[in-house]
């Protein structure tokens, strides 16, 4: 069981990570910069620290009910579903909500735009190599 925690918190660390940091510090960081909100020294161990607290809990959640569903389209559909919108809810609204920024309706846009290419790759990419994974021995107790 350890080692599928690992793997599906890799699955969600590694593109999540990756994307984040084109997607708010080069491929959007004008966009970024135009709402004003982001500190000019972003401190990116932080952002690795919150993202690796994230892939734990994601993967335990996994874990626990999805990796239990039988179909495994809808095992990716469901976890697909369940990790964007609960990532939305803390890391878009509930940002959007206390931040002071330029534009609410764009940080949306630009976050929700994140958000779903960011679990568009990190639901499926869990449910196929943890469905491959599924043949390893589990770690002794």
């Amino acid at each position: 069981m350890t080692k599928r925690i690992a793997i599906g918190a890799l699955c969600y660390l590694i593109p999540s990570f990756a994307l984040g940091f084109v997607w708010h510090l080069i491929a959007f960081k004008s966009y970024y910069e135009a709402l004003a909100m982001y500190r000019k020294d972003v401190i990116i161990p932080f952002g690795f620290l919150s993202m690796s607290i994230q892939a734990l809990l994601f993967s335990w959640v996994y874990a626990r009910v999805f990796a239990l569903w039988a179909d495994v389209k809808l095992r990716a559909f469901g976890y697909t579903l369940f990790g964007a919108l609960l990532s939305w809810s803390f890391t878009t609204i509930a940002v959007a909500a206390k931040n002071v920024m330029s534009s609410v309706p764009d940080y949306l846009l630009i976050e929700s735009g994140y958000t779903l290419a960011q679990w568009v790759i990190v639901g499926p990419l869990t449910v196929g190599l943890l469905r491959r994974s599924q043949s390893l021995p589990a770690a002794p107790a």
